[in-house]
């Protein structure tokens, strides 16, 4: 098969012929359509993440066709169109007993933990437990672009964050995580205010459902602007992008008893940011973590979509080639472009 591969953190990234990948007994063997091109691979080809084993095939945002499946697989069969979340549950841990595979103890993620979707197949571990089925209707591009971010946003959103109707929420970084969270909390009937450092972004932020934009440069007024068109502080802020500015601002911007999630992935020198525990505790506001979706939350998100209150194939910005992408992997944290990008040409 092609895939894109590396053989050193930070390395040369480029596409080469591997060995295709047969499913051993819990596993099936996607075909793969369609992937998403996310800044948390960028992260995994600079060795932030110590899961990944070199030599290395990234992606984990996928949508495909089930092309093998092994011998303890029961849910599923060759030909069955499927996507499945980056955080997959091993199915015996307390947390996936709870329903919680997205924190699971002895997770799989492809693109990670194992060989990923950047590549003509993907072999997918726990897949009876894990993937999700795909409408007839949806095309294998805008299953991808659910990827990591539309179902991390969602998730966030709405079962960690509890929005509701009328709501001020502040969602900082407007990459794929942020312009999903913006679509999904519009959608949900909340006032957002769109904050980023492009104006072009924020003009699709506002495309997309913001209320409000805020430009955190050159200006370094972000708070006092929201706190100002709040009259008082959001109910709930979202991290989307995962920097130490972005952290601190998203907290001190709530109002009392507000909520913080963080979504955007704290690595390297963003790792261990300055909190103002004074406001936390003296407003008693909660800081939460959301890290992606289990797979059984998946048809809430395909029920809205079908009746046309999320359309997440706006989201999408551009189609690439797996040529491409080995050249733009390397490129991801100079933020290029808008929206989501779809690597659909193998």
């Amino acid at each position: 098969m092609k895939a894109v591969y590396y053989e050193s953190f930070q390395g040369k990234v480029s596409v080469e012929q591997l060995p295709d990948p047969s499913a051993r007994e819990n596993q099936v063997v996607i075909d793969v359509k369609a992937t998403g091109l996310c800044r948390s691979d960028w992260h995994g080809w600079m060795g932030h993440d110590p899961d990944i084993a070199l030599p290395h095939v990234p992606g984990h945002e996928l949508a495909g066709v089930v092309a093998e499946v092994g011998s303890g697989i029961k849910n599923w069969k060759v030909g069955d169109r499927v996507t499945v979340p980056f955080v997959s549950g091993c199915g015996h841990c307390e947390h996936c007993h709870s329903g919680n595979q997205q924190v699971c103890d002895h997770q799989f993620q492809p693109g990670f933990t194992a060989w990923g979707s950047f590549a003509e197949y993907v072999a997918i571990d726990y897949a009876d437990l894990n993937l999700a089925r795909l409408p007839d209707s949806m095309h294998f591009n805008t299953a991808a672009s659910l990827g990591c971010r539309f179902i991390t946003s969602f998730r966030a959103v709405v079962d960690v964050g509890q929005v509701r109707g009328g709501e001020w929420v502040a969602v900082f970084g407007c990459g794929g995580v942020g312009l999903s969270a913006v679509m999904i909390a519009a959608a949900m009937g909340a006032q957002v205010i769109a904050v980023d450092i492009h104006q072009d972004k924020l003009d699709l932020a506002r495309a997309l459902g913001a209320t409000e934009t805020v430009l955190a440069q050159p200006s370094d007024e972000v708070v006092t602007a929201i706190q100002s068109i709040t009259e008082g502080g959001a109910h709930m802020a979202l991290d989307a992008l995962g920097s130490r500015d972005t952290c601190y601002q998203s907290i001190a911007c709530l109002r009392t008893r507000g909520r913080q999630v963080q979504v955007g992935l704290m690595a390297g020198k963003d790792a261990d940011p300055p909190i103002p525990m004074h406001l936390v505790v003296g407003k008693e506001l909660q800081i939460l973590g959301s890290h992606g979706m289990q797979a059984h939350r998946y048809p809430a998100i395909f029920e809205l979509v079908k009746n046309g209150r999320l359309q997440p194939k706006r989201l999408i910005g551009s189609t690439i080639s797996l040529e491409e992408a080995a050249e733009k992997l390397p490129l991801m944290n100079q933020f290029q472009g808008n929206g989501v990008t779809i690597i659909d040409r193998f």
